[in-house]
């Protein structure tokens, strides 16, 4: 260990990061519990030489701990440049994230750790009004057009997505890549929807239109992509011109609002991070689709939901620079109450959370391979936001904090049919049978 501001750091970091009663004075002792290496601008270090490593690179960031101690005051101070991370970031959140949580509670400071927290600040100069927040952060409780994942060009989500630019969770069963994983998963939703040339469906969330693309060319479907981005909205409309598309696919800019009165014989949903907080919010009501669907409709979505039990609704990273809005996620079983209430039948609900763990990590791997790019198409700092989101919904996945469920209902008809098949359905709609 070297002397100088690292060594000071000791009893600040163990307080921040492991919580009360865990420092001891000692600076060499304290460091030797940090489940990371700690680099301050003077150049000094503590910490394991094995352990990933974060750089304070400003004295702001100590101020921003200071304030916020905890995921916030990291979070800000990261996405500022203030402090980074060297080597796998992955690893370097896993340890943290290992540490500052009991359950999904972040930690508490006692009256004696603030004290100690200020006494080690103001040695080290790092006192003072608290720092604005980045840029990038979005206002307290206030998103904004354009806000959250679609504020970036078609570019910069070609080179973190891939080519086919599919915001999805991947099929990775035999797939050696992202692009084979997303094209099978495309091929999977539309057999399992059993969509048939001349169904319409709607798309919950297009993102940049791979699934309409997909299923309008190869089933001969109609589809209305709903999208919150005009810049997405714009991307298809071009896109559908170029291969010819423009009289089956449609893209529409808003939520369900905007889908018309229907009916729809397919409603599709692949986007589970785009989601936000998915089924049951005010702009993705169960009731709704319901009214949406046709007799033997069916509806596929793949949502993100976290695990059940008590949940304190509070301010977080993803909330304050990704999902504004509707960004609370909600367990599996309230949100299938919410479609069987509606009178959606759910016939069938699949575990994706490795499947989308993969995927996270390979979007996080296109976006490290071109990071510099990246930063120069969206911001620096956004960049940052989207390596964090991505990371730490991967290791969210990973430790099953987090997961995303395939929900799979039909509507039935006013006699409980709903076919075999959709195909079943029209033909009984139509007086087939």
């Amino acid at each position: 260990m070297q002397d100088g501001v690292a060594v000071r750091l000791a009893p600040l970091l163990t307080r921040i990061m492991l919580g009360t009663d865990r420092a001891s004075g000692d600076p060499h002792q304290d460091a030797a519990k940090l489940p990371v290496r700690v680099r301050a601008w003077d150049g000094s270090s503590i910490g394991p030489d094995t352990a990933p490593a974060f750089v304070i690179r400003h004295r702001r960031a100590l101020r921003r701990l200071l304030w916020k101690p905890g995921e916030m005051g990291l979070v800000r101070a990261y996405v500022a440049g203030e402090l980074d991370i060297e080597g796998d970031i992955f690893a370097a959140l896993g340890a943290v994230q290992s540490v500052m949580r009991r359950g999904d509670e972040p930690i508490r400071l006692s009256s004696d750790d603030k004290r100690e927290i200020v006494r080690t600040a103001v040695m080290l100069g790092a006192v003072g009004p608290e720092p604005k927040p980045p840029a990038e952060e979005f206002p307290a409780g206030r998103g904004g057009e354009g806000a959250g994942p679609f504020g970036e060009s078609a570019e910069f989500f070609r080179l973190l997505l891939g080519d086919s630019m599919a915001y999805s969770c991947g099929d990775w069963t035999g797939a050696d890549d992202l692009d084979e994983a997303q094209r099978a998963m495309r091929e999977a939703v539309a057999d399992r929807l059993g969509l048939f040339p001349g169904a319409r469906v709607l798309d919950l969330n297009c993102g940049w239109g791979a699934f309409a693309f997909h299923v309008a060319r190869k089933e001969s479907v109609r589809v209305v992509g709903l999208t919150r981005s005009r810049a997405q909205a714009d991307h298809i409309r071009e896109r559908a011109g170029e291969m010819g598309l423009v009289d089956r696919v449609e893209p529409r800019l808003g939520d369900l609002t905007v889908a018309g009165d229907g009916p729809y014989d397919a409603i599709v949903g692949l986007g589970g991070a785009e989601l936000g907080g998915g089924i049951g919010t005010a702009g993705l009501s169960a009731e709704r689709l319901h009214e949406l669907l046709a007799p033997g409709g069916r509806l596929l979505v793949q949502q993100t939901l976290r695990r059940p039990g008590p949940h304190q609704v509070r301010r977080t990273f993803t909330t304050s620079y990704m999902f504004p809005e509707d960004g609370e996620l909600r367990p599996l079983g309230e949100v299938i109450s919410l479609l069987e209430e509606a009178g959606l039948e759910v016939r069938r609900v699949t575990a994706l959370r490795e499947h989308y763990a993969r995927t996270l990590r390979a979007w996080a791997d296109n976006l490290r391979r071109h990071w510099d790019e990246c930063g120069e198409l969206a911001t620096p700092g956004r960049a940052r936001v989207w390596l964090l989101y991505l990371a730490a919904s991967a290791l969210a996945c990973e430790t099953g904090r987090i997961g995303v469920h395939e929900i799979h209902a039909v509507r039935r008809d006013r006699d409980g049919r709903a076919g075999e098949s959709l195909a079943d359905a029209l033909a009984a709609r139509s007086g087939g049978r």
